[in-house]
Protein backbone atom coordinates (compact mmCIF):
# COMPACT_ATOMS: atom_id res chain seq x y z
CA UNK A 1 0.00 0.00 0.00
CA UNK A 2 1.43 3.37 -1.04
CA UNK A 3 1.87 6.06 1.60
CA UNK A 4 0.48 9.41 0.46
CA UNK A 5 2.33 11.92 2.64
CA UNK A 6 -0.27 14.60 1.90
CA UNK A 7 -2.70 12.70 4.14
CA UNK A 8 -0.62 13.65 7.17
CA UNK A 9 0.31 17.23 6.35
CA UNK A 10 -1.31 19.98 8.41
CA UNK A 11 -2.77 22.50 5.96
CA UNK A 12 -1.31 26.01 6.32
CA UNK A 13 -3.53 28.86 7.38
CA UNK A 14 -6.53 26.94 8.66
CA UNK A 15 -8.00 25.59 11.85
CA UNK A 16 -6.69 22.32 13.17
CA UNK A 17 -8.47 19.95 15.54
CA UNK A 18 -6.55 17.04 17.04
CA UNK A 19 -9.80 15.48 18.19
CA UNK A 20 -10.68 14.90 14.55
CA UNK A 21 -7.20 13.71 13.58
CA UNK A 22 -6.59 9.94 13.81
CA UNK A 23 -4.11 8.42 16.22
CA UNK A 24 -4.26 5.17 14.24
CA UNK A 25 -4.72 4.42 10.54
CA UNK A 26 -4.79 1.22 8.50
CA UNK A 27 -1.30 -0.31 8.62
CA UNK A 28 0.96 0.12 5.61
CA UNK A 29 2.30 -3.40 6.22
CA UNK A 30 0.55 -6.75 6.23
CA UNK A 31 2.99 -8.67 8.39
CA UNK A 32 6.06 -8.27 10.59
CA UNK A 33 8.22 -9.34 7.66
CA UNK A 34 6.69 -6.75 5.35
CA UNK A 35 7.17 -4.03 7.95
CA UNK A 36 10.88 -4.81 8.25
CA UNK A 37 11.26 -4.98 4.49
CA UNK A 38 9.58 -1.62 3.95
CA UNK A 39 11.56 -0.02 6.76
CA UNK A 40 14.83 -1.39 5.37
CA UNK A 41 13.89 -0.07 1.91
CA UNK A 42 13.29 3.36 3.42
CA UNK A 43 16.55 3.24 5.36
CA UNK A 44 18.45 2.31 2.19
CA UNK A 45 16.83 5.07 0.15
CA UNK A 46 17.45 7.64 2.87
CA UNK A 47 21.10 6.58 3.09
CA UNK A 48 21.58 7.11 -0.64
CA UNK A 49 19.83 10.47 -0.65
CA UNK A 50 21.79 11.65 2.39
CA UNK A 51 25.04 10.85 0.58
CA UNK A 52 24.03 13.10 -2.31
CA UNK A 53 22.88 15.81 0.14
CA UNK A 54 26.29 15.71 1.79
CA UNK A 55 28.24 15.67 -1.48
CA UNK A 56 26.27 18.46 -3.17
CA UNK A 57 26.57 20.74 -0.10
CA UNK A 58 23.64 22.91 -1.24
CA UNK A 59 21.00 22.35 1.43
CA UNK A 60 20.67 21.50 5.10
CA UNK A 61 17.71 19.48 6.38
CA UNK A 62 16.19 19.96 9.82
CA UNK A 63 13.79 17.38 11.27
CA UNK A 64 11.80 18.54 14.32
CA UNK A 65 10.06 15.98 16.55
CA UNK A 66 7.41 16.93 19.12
CA UNK A 67 4.98 14.73 21.03
CA UNK A 68 3.42 13.87 24.33
CA UNK A 69 5.34 11.54 26.66
CA UNK A 70 5.62 7.92 25.43
CA UNK A 71 4.54 8.77 21.89
CA UNK A 72 7.62 7.09 20.40
CA UNK A 73 9.86 9.97 19.33
CA UNK A 74 13.11 8.33 20.42
CA UNK A 75 12.35 4.99 18.79
CA UNK A 76 11.16 6.67 15.58
CA UNK A 77 14.43 8.61 15.32
CA UNK A 78 16.46 5.50 16.14
CA UNK A 79 14.74 3.24 13.59
CA UNK A 80 14.20 5.64 10.70
CA UNK A 81 17.66 7.19 10.83
CA UNK A 82 19.57 3.98 11.64
CA UNK A 83 21.22 3.76 8.20
CA UNK A 84 22.48 7.34 8.07
CA UNK A 85 26.22 7.98 8.09
CA UNK A 86 26.89 9.58 11.51
CA UNK A 87 29.20 12.08 9.81
CA UNK A 88 26.22 13.53 7.94
CA UNK A 89 23.67 13.65 10.75
CA UNK A 90 23.43 14.85 14.33
CA UNK A 91 20.68 14.70 16.96
CA UNK A 92 20.04 17.43 19.55
CA UNK A 93 17.75 16.82 22.51
CA UNK A 94 16.38 19.85 24.33
CA UNK A 95 15.40 19.46 27.95
CA UNK A 96 15.27 22.01 30.75
CA UNK A 97 17.10 25.22 29.67
CA UNK A 98 20.37 26.07 31.35
CA UNK A 99 20.98 29.33 33.20
CA UNK A 100 22.94 30.65 30.21
CA UNK A 101 20.17 29.72 27.76
CA UNK A 102 17.57 31.48 29.89
CA UNK A 103 19.54 34.71 29.56
CA UNK A 104 18.89 34.77 25.80
CA UNK A 105 15.76 34.94 23.65
CA UNK A 106 13.71 31.74 23.48
CA UNK A 107 15.07 30.73 20.05
CA UNK A 108 18.75 31.16 20.89
CA UNK A 109 19.61 27.74 22.29
CA UNK A 110 18.22 25.86 19.29
CA UNK A 111 19.80 28.20 16.74
CA UNK A 112 23.18 27.14 18.12
CA UNK A 113 22.42 23.56 17.00
CA UNK A 114 21.13 24.16 13.47
CA UNK A 115 22.60 21.85 10.80
CA UNK A 116 25.12 23.18 8.30
CA UNK A 117 24.83 22.62 4.54
CA UNK A 118 25.05 18.98 3.57
CA UNK A 119 23.85 17.80 6.98
CA UNK A 120 20.65 16.41 8.46
CA UNK A 121 19.92 17.85 11.89
CA UNK A 122 17.34 16.30 14.22
CA UNK A 123 15.71 18.18 17.07
CA UNK A 124 14.24 15.84 19.68
CA UNK A 125 11.94 18.49 21.14
CA UNK A 126 12.78 22.02 20.09
CA UNK A 127 11.92 25.71 20.30
CA UNK A 128 8.30 24.57 20.09
CA UNK A 129 8.52 23.70 23.78
CA UNK A 130 8.34 27.49 24.30
CA UNK A 131 4.79 27.65 22.92
CA UNK A 132 3.60 24.29 24.23
CA UNK A 133 5.10 23.34 27.61
CA UNK A 134 5.62 26.97 28.60
CA UNK A 135 2.06 27.78 27.56
CA UNK A 136 0.73 25.00 29.79
CA UNK A 137 3.11 26.11 32.57
CA UNK A 138 3.38 29.91 32.16
CA UNK A 139 5.17 30.17 35.50
CA UNK A 140 8.27 29.08 33.55
CA UNK A 141 8.28 32.50 31.90
CA UNK A 142 9.50 34.02 35.17
CA UNK A 143 12.88 32.38 34.57
CA UNK A 144 13.04 34.07 31.15
CA UNK A 145 12.81 37.58 32.50
CA UNK A 146 9.25 37.99 31.22
CA UNK A 147 7.04 40.23 33.32
CA UNK A 148 4.49 38.42 35.52
CA UNK A 149 1.18 37.84 33.75
CA UNK A 150 2.63 39.08 30.44
CA UNK A 151 1.42 35.86 28.82
CA UNK A 152 -2.16 36.94 29.53
CA UNK A 153 -1.81 39.93 27.23
CA UNK A 154 -3.58 39.65 23.90
CA UNK A 155 -1.19 38.52 21.22
CA UNK A 156 1.60 37.17 23.47
CA UNK A 157 1.54 33.67 22.01
CA UNK A 158 0.79 34.93 18.51
CA UNK A 159 3.95 37.02 18.74
CA UNK A 160 5.92 33.89 19.58
CA UNK A 161 4.35 32.04 16.67
CA UNK A 162 5.31 34.92 14.41
CA UNK A 163 8.90 34.83 15.66
CA UNK A 164 9.06 31.11 14.91
CA UNK A 165 7.57 31.54 11.43
CA UNK A 166 9.95 34.40 10.65
CA UNK A 167 12.92 32.33 11.79
CA UNK A 168 11.88 29.28 9.74
CA UNK A 169 11.23 31.46 6.70
CA UNK A 170 14.72 32.92 7.02
CA UNK A 171 16.23 29.44 7.26
CA UNK A 172 14.29 28.25 4.22
CA UNK A 173 15.47 31.20 2.13
CA UNK A 174 19.01 30.34 3.08
CA UNK A 175 18.88 26.68 2.15
CA UNK A 176 17.57 24.82 5.21
CA UNK A 177 14.60 22.57 4.54
CA UNK A 178 12.47 22.01 7.64
CA UNK A 179 10.16 19.07 8.34
CA UNK A 180 8.19 18.99 11.59
CA UNK A 181 6.61 15.85 13.03
CA UNK A 182 3.98 15.73 15.74
CA UNK A 183 3.53 12.12 16.84
CA UNK A 184 -0.17 11.96 17.68
CA UNK A 185 -0.79 9.33 20.34
CA UNK A 186 -4.09 8.70 22.10
CA UNK A 187 -4.47 9.12 25.84
CA UNK A 188 -5.37 5.43 26.19
CA UNK A 189 -2.29 4.29 24.25
CA UNK A 190 -0.13 6.56 26.38
CA UNK A 191 -1.60 4.93 29.50
CA UNK A 192 -0.62 1.48 28.19
CA UNK A 193 2.93 2.60 27.42
CA UNK A 194 3.39 4.26 30.81
CA UNK A 195 2.19 1.04 32.47
CA UNK A 196 4.73 -0.90 30.39
CA UNK A 197 7.47 1.35 31.77
CA UNK A 198 6.50 0.21 35.26
CA UNK A 199 5.78 -3.46 34.56
CA UNK A 200 8.79 -4.23 32.33
CA UNK A 201 12.05 -3.95 34.33
CA UNK A 202 14.13 -2.94 31.33
CA UNK A 203 11.86 0.08 30.86
CA UNK A 204 11.75 1.21 34.51
CA UNK A 205 14.41 3.85 33.91
CA UNK A 206 12.08 5.62 31.47
CA UNK A 207 9.36 6.23 34.03
CA UNK A 208 9.03 9.48 35.94
CA UNK A 209 6.32 10.74 38.26
CA UNK A 210 6.45 13.93 36.22
CA UNK A 211 4.89 11.94 33.36
CA UNK A 212 1.76 11.42 35.45
CA UNK A 213 1.61 15.06 36.47
CA UNK A 214 1.80 16.17 32.84
CA UNK A 215 -0.82 13.59 31.88
CA UNK A 216 -3.27 15.40 34.16
CA UNK A 217 -2.91 18.41 31.85
CA UNK A 218 -3.70 16.40 28.71
CA UNK A 219 -6.48 18.69 27.50
CA UNK A 220 -4.32 21.77 28.05
CA UNK A 221 -1.57 20.21 25.98
CA UNK A 222 -3.98 19.29 23.19
CA UNK A 223 -5.22 22.90 23.07
CA UNK A 224 -1.64 24.19 22.95
CA UNK A 225 -0.66 21.77 20.18
CA UNK A 226 -3.75 22.63 18.13
CA UNK A 227 -2.98 26.35 18.20
CA UNK A 228 0.71 25.76 17.55
CA UNK A 229 0.29 23.44 14.56
CA UNK A 230 -2.40 25.64 13.01
CA UNK A 231 -0.29 28.80 13.38
CA UNK A 232 3.10 27.40 12.32
CA UNK A 233 2.44 24.84 9.58
CA UNK A 234 3.56 26.66 6.45
CA UNK A 235 4.44 25.84 2.85
CA UNK A 236 8.14 26.26 3.65
CA UNK A 237 8.11 24.45 7.03
CA UNK A 238 5.15 22.04 7.18
CA UNK A 239 3.90 20.10 10.15
CA UNK A 240 3.01 16.42 9.72
CA UNK A 241 0.66 15.00 12.36
CA UNK A 242 1.63 11.32 12.35
CA UNK A 243 -0.78 8.77 13.88
CA UNK A 244 1.41 7.18 16.55
CA UNK A 245 -0.65 4.52 18.32
CA UNK A 246 1.05 2.02 15.96
CA UNK A 247 4.79 2.72 16.29
CA UNK A 248 5.72 0.65 13.25
CA UNK A 249 3.26 2.49 11.04
CA UNK A 250 4.48 5.85 12.34
CA UNK A 251 8.07 4.96 11.41
CA UNK A 252 7.08 4.00 7.87
CA UNK A 253 5.17 7.27 7.44
CA UNK A 254 8.05 9.39 8.74
CA UNK A 255 10.55 7.54 6.57
CA UNK A 256 8.45 8.15 3.47
CA UNK A 257 8.05 11.87 4.23
CA UNK A 258 11.79 12.39 4.70
CA UNK A 259 12.70 10.41 1.57
CA UNK A 260 10.22 12.23 -0.64
CA UNK A 261 11.34 15.62 0.65
CA UNK A 262 14.97 14.81 -0.17
CA UNK A 263 13.90 13.48 -3.57
CA UNK A 264 12.09 16.75 -4.33
CA UNK A 265 15.37 18.64 -3.86
CA UNK A 266 16.54 16.99 -7.13
CA UNK A 267 20.13 16.86 -5.95
CA UNK A 268 22.98 15.29 -7.93
CA UNK A 269 26.56 14.45 -7.20
CA UNK A 270 28.85 17.35 -8.15
CA UNK A 271 30.24 17.25 -11.71
CA UNK A 272 33.86 18.32 -11.98
CA UNK A 273 34.85 20.97 -14.56
CA UNK A 274 36.83 19.76 -17.58
CA UNK A 275 40.18 20.91 -16.27
CA UNK A 276 39.71 19.01 -13.01
CA UNK A 277 38.53 15.95 -14.93
CA UNK A 278 41.64 16.09 -17.09
CA UNK A 279 43.75 16.36 -13.97
CA UNK A 280 42.16 13.21 -12.57
CA UNK A 281 42.81 11.38 -15.85
CA UNK A 282 46.50 12.26 -15.55
CA UNK A 283 46.61 11.06 -11.96
CA UNK A 284 44.85 7.83 -12.91
CA UNK A 285 47.43 7.19 -15.64
CA UNK A 286 50.25 7.72 -13.14
CA UNK A 287 48.65 5.39 -10.60
CA UNK A 288 48.24 2.67 -13.22
CA UNK A 289 51.97 2.81 -13.93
Amino acid sequence: MKIDIRDFRVAPGGKFRLGKWPTRVKPFYGSEEEYHRRLEDGIGELDERQKVLYASNQFAVLLVFQAMDAAGKDSAIRHVMSGINPQGCHVSSFKQPSAEELEHDFLWRTQMRLPERGMIGIFNRSYYEEVIVVRVHPELLLHQGVEPRAHEAKGFWKDRFRSINDSESHLHRNGTRILKFFLHVSKEEQRKRLLARIEEPEKNWKFSMADLEERKRWNDYMDAYEDCLAATSTEYAPWYAVPADDKKNARLIISRIVCETLKDLKLKYPVLPKDKRAELDEIRALLKK
